[in-house]
């Protein structure tokens, strides 16, 4: 296979090309990696797209989408050379589960929600494990391995389509006062539970945002970011003055603070 600079490639082309890659005579590292030696790599092409998104940058979004879709290639080659399944395997499953589970557009059910969509997508996937004699995996089937950002709210997502919610959103409001009641208990009287609190306040906290339609890990990132902003200009606003940050007391710190916060806002 000739690498042609101007040439308009296909996906055709694209599963050509991984699979000269493992081939004969293809690429020594290509060649070596197994399902389990680059499945960290799809976790890290998947924040590198996520990043992308942030940045509303559409070019490196399409790089980004690109290196994920190379990915699943390379495990879908591996497969199809171990006679597991191949690509094509792969996009006739998921094409036959999107009709499946949108009974709503590809069937006669009549829908009128998203909360209805997601509850029915739930139900249709513990019909498919009954048809298949295999345990119902529910919430359970959530990953750990996830950050425990999303981890947690995939969690309560979960969760909430099978009817475990509450049922006011305001309702959590006092839960989490509750929990930083907690919190304060363990603070002045046993601080062994002390990080048993501490999450049970993040797991509300986060509860709280998903039930308003807000994405934890993003407004987490966002606020961290402007944290970091705000700090690295006290940092240069001390050095302009001749001092560090560390030689400064409490209040000078919190002066420069709040001077940081109007350069940002005004930015």
């Amino acid at each position: 296979m000739k690498f042609k600079r101007d040439k308009k490639y296909t996906f055709k082309d694209l599963l050509d090309i991984m699979a000269h890659l493992r081939g004969p005579n293809g690429c020594i590292w290509d060649k070596e990696q197994t399902s389990k030696s680059i499945k960290k790599n799809l976790i890290e092409e998947a924040y590198e797209v996520v990043d992308a998104i942030d940045r509303d940058d559409s070019e490196g979004l399409k790089e980004e989408l690109g290196d994920l879709l190379l990915l699943i290639v390379f495990h879908a080659q591996i497969a199809n050379e171990e006679g597991k399944f191949d690509i094509y395997g792969i996009i006739d499953s998921l094409a036959n589960k999107l009709t499946r589970r949108h009974p709503h557009i590809f069937g006669e059910l009549k829908l009128k929600s998203s909360k209805e969509i997601l509850r029915n997508w739930e139900k249709i996937k513990e019909q498919e494990k009954k048809s298949k004699k295999e345990k119902i995996v529910k919430i359970s089937k959530t990953h750990s391995t996830l950050p425990a950002l999303q981890y947690a709210q995939q969690l309560q997502e979960r969760a909430a389509r099978v009817g475990f919610d509450w049922d006011k959103k305001e309702d959590l409001i006092p839960k989490l006062k509750e929990e930083i009641s907690e919190l304060e208990i363990s603070l002045k009287r046993d601080s062994k539970y002390l990080p048993d609190e501490i999450g049970d306040l993040l797991f509300t906290a986060i509860n709280i945002a998903r039930r308003y339609g807000i994405d934890s890990e993003n407004v987490l990132r966002r606020s961290s970011n402007k944290f970091k902003d705000r700090f690295d200009i006290m940092k240069k606003l001390a050095k302009e003055q001749g001092k560090t940050l560390e030689k400064l007391s409490l209040d000078e710190k919190e002066v420069l603070w709040q001077k940081a916060k109007k350069i940002l806002n005004s930015e």
